[in-house]
């Protein structure tokens, strides 16, 4: 009798293990991105959507069904869900894109903003024309 219920207990195991959904991603801090810098993300499975919270932040592109790429495009924080074609999360992380270390200067003239890329000289950069004139200058 106690081998039936062992038997039957494996197998009630085995079906749930079979039936559960894939793991999502673990998640143990948020992903941190450099403006107009991409980080490399790995999936467990084959990923059908991706859900980007703010685009004007983050980006993803998908390089095949088991790799994202995620680009810094502005400054902020946003989050990003990676689903498989039946709605599993596969990833799912908050982004937080901030300034690079060097190379890079924000001069504000009143509301406008210009973005300077240095080196040994500064030059506005390409993000330059693509800034929100409303945005409030950071400390």
């Amino acid at each position: 009798m106690s081998r039936n219920r062992a038997r039957l207990s494996l197998a009630a195991l085995a079906l749930v293990a079979v039936l559960s959904p894939l793991p999502s991603q673990a998640q143990s801090s948020a992903l941190t991105v450099q403006v107009d810098r991409s980080q490399r993300v790995q999936l467990r499975g084959q990923v059908a959507s991706v859900i980007v919270g703010n685009p004007q932040i983050a980006d993803v592109t998908v390089v095949n069904s088991n790799t994202l790429f995620v680009t810094g495009k502005g400054y902020g924080v946003t989050e990003v869900v990676a689903v498989d074609a039946i709605g599993r999360t596969l990833f799912q992380n908050q982004i937080i894109v901030s300034g690079g270390q060097t190379g890079s200067v924000r001069v504000w003239r009143g509301a406008q903003a210009t973005e300077m890329a240095c080196s040994s000289s500064c030059a506005p950069s390409v993000r330059s024309s693509g800034l929100d004139s409303a945005a409030a200058p950071t400390p």
